[in-house]
């Protein structure tokens, strides 16, 4: 048994000092080239990123962000694939049978394998395209949420219940982005049929550009919310529309707040949000019967 154990020893000490180093400096190699390319990926795409008149300074770094995590997520997975082959090698395996065995799988996957390929070429154009971006607002088709990580397969959405939705890139058919340049606030109020609608355009206008004006919502607001049109007439109330536009992701916030303010001077003014009522009519009866 020690003769065993000094023979397995003896013969331990060379292969470490012969492939032990070899894995060590694969490993090492890996890791620093992880590194190296990583900042080159991060210095390039600052650079290849060119901002529009229409692209503001968080979109353009939400783009290079997003561009720079697929990238960087690509070249990780290369560098461990190659890093793995190369040390399954230097532990006696022989690649050349495990990549003629992979081409075989490959083939006879093919079939499955083609939508693996739709999902990652639908990815790389909606990348280039600049459709959305992690940490966009997005709607695709029909699931909406905050995009939490994009790769070349699939995006990654988290909804308002904080249930997280995996879709894949080459499912998707529509895909409506909500945080793109710039939001807008867009609501209908019914208000009764016997109001000034004069007096009402003033107390909305002014109350739109109150909240404009206010330091906490200003640096929010592109446009102040404004009365646009009398959208509607329903059974008990004029259906009105406000629009006003916002930065991204804000219109949320900036609506309900114009909502509360709306309520306030809404109440000060004496402009009634009516209710569904119905009216009544009782039949006369003649006198006699």
């Amino acid at each position: 048994m020690h003769e065993n154990i000094t023979k397995w020893v003896d013969n331990l000490i060379p292969w470490l000092l012969d492939h032990g180093i070899k894995i060590v400096f694969i490993a090492v190699l890996a890791y620093l080239l992880n590194i190296i390319i990583g900042r080159i990926i991060v210095r390039t795409v600052r650079i290849a990123v060119v901002r529009d008149e229409n692209m503001s300074v968080e979109a353009e770094q939400k783009r290079e962000n997003t561009l720079i995590h697929i990238f960087k997520g690509a070249l990780r997975v290369i560098l461990i694939v190659l890093a793995l082959l190369m040390i399954l090698q230097e532990f006696g395996l022989k690649i050349g049978p495990i990549l003629a065995g992979a081409g075989i799988v490959g083939v006879a996957v093919g079939f499955g394998g083609q939508y693996l390929i739709k999902d990652v070429i639908t990815g790389l154009f909606m990348i280039l395209e600049n459709q959305y971006r992690i940490g966009d607002v997005v709607k695709i088709d029909g699931t909406e949420g905050v995009v939490q990580d994009i790769t070349l397969r699939k995006t990654t959405l988290r909804d308002m219940d904080g249930t997280v939705h995996h879709i894949n890139h080459g499912s998707i058919v529509l895909v409506s982005n909500l945080s793109k340049d710039f939001a807008r606030v867009n609501i209908e109020i019914g208000i009764a049929y016997d109001t000034d609608l004069e007096h009402l355009i003033r107390v909305i206008n002014r109350t739109g550009t109150e909240l404009a004006e206010d330091p906490v919502f200003r640096e929010s607001i592109i446009s102040p919310p404004k009365f646009l049109r009398v959208q509607r007439f329903d059974q008990s109330a004029i259906i009105i529309k406000i629009l006003g536009d916002t930065k991204p992701l804000k219109q949320w916030e900036i609506a309900g707040e114009l909502r509360k303010r709306l309520k306030i001077a809404f109440d000060k003014e004496g402009i009634e949000i009516p209710f569904p009522q119905a009216v009544i009519h009782q039949a006369k009866i003649p006198s006699g019967q």
